[in-house]
């Protein structure tokens, strides 16, 4: 049963990873285009409500979508399971939230 959570909570997140990757990119493209500079582009996120919650909600799909994937992986590589695969996977939810976390609080904030 929980693979099959585990498996359906993959694919939701993916779904919600669609739209904000394309409009990360459609964004960045757009802006580049227009001549902004990495820095230009800082500056304008910088106190965004908008852009903390996109990114907010990209970082904790992304987070939910790899440390599944990771747990899969790990399972079918090492043979590891239970206790070890469930902290694991655990852990590398934890690492990459509050890395991107991190990284969307010094954009936006």
């Amino acid at each position: 049963m929980l693979d099959l959570r585990l498996y359906l909570l993959q694919r939701i997140s993916a779904l919600v990873m669609v739209p904000l990757v394309l409009t990360h990119i459609v964004v960045m493209i757009c802006a580049i285009q227009g001549g902004l500079t990495a820095g230009e582009i800082l500056l304008r996120t910088q106190g965004s409500l908008f852009w903390l919650t996109f990114y907010g909600l990209f970082v904790l799909a992304v987070s939910v979508h790899a440390a599944i994937g990771l747990r899969v992986i790990v399972h079918e590589f090492t043979g590891l399971r239970g206790t070890a695969l469930t902290v694991l996977g655990w852990a590398v939810f934890a690492g990459l939230l509050a890395l991107g976390a991190r990284a969307v609080w010094a954009v936006t904030l």
